[in-house]
């Protein structure tokens, strides 16, 4: 295990364990978007606690590496539903919020192997 994907992958899990918490507290600059895009409200929480397990299975990838690898799959896919929602939604400018939180996840996948 590298020092490199050490780093990327608890800056992946900060990040996406910052995401989750902003949609638990309801941040406006958050669950503003998700009603826009018709994500129902009841869905939130659920949202939020799929973002809080894969930061966890991150971090807890640098200790039992192959969590870390199905934490990042599975973010992967929740982000490509992500994204695959805002152009639903024809919000071409917010594209760039889901790509924003995949990226470090993508490269903790790519170091990890």
């Amino acid at each position: 295990m590298s020092t490199a994907y050490v780093i990327v992958t608890l800056v992946a899990a900060a990040m996406v364990g910052f995401s989750a918490v902003s949609v638990f507290l309801r941040a406006k600059w958050v669950v503003g978007p998700l009603a826009d895009y018709g994500v129902p409200r009841s869905w939130w929480p659920w949202l939020g606690a799929a973002k809080a397990a894969g930061a966890v299975g991150l971090a807890a990838g640098v200790f039992v590496p192959v969590l870390g690898v199905i934490a990042a799959i599975c973010l992967v896919l929740y982000f490509a539903g992500a994204m695959i929602t805002v152009l639903l939604a024809r919000f071409w400018a917010h594209v760039s919020a889901p790509l924003l939180y995949v990226a470090p996840v993508v490269a903790s996948l790519v170091l990890a192997s």
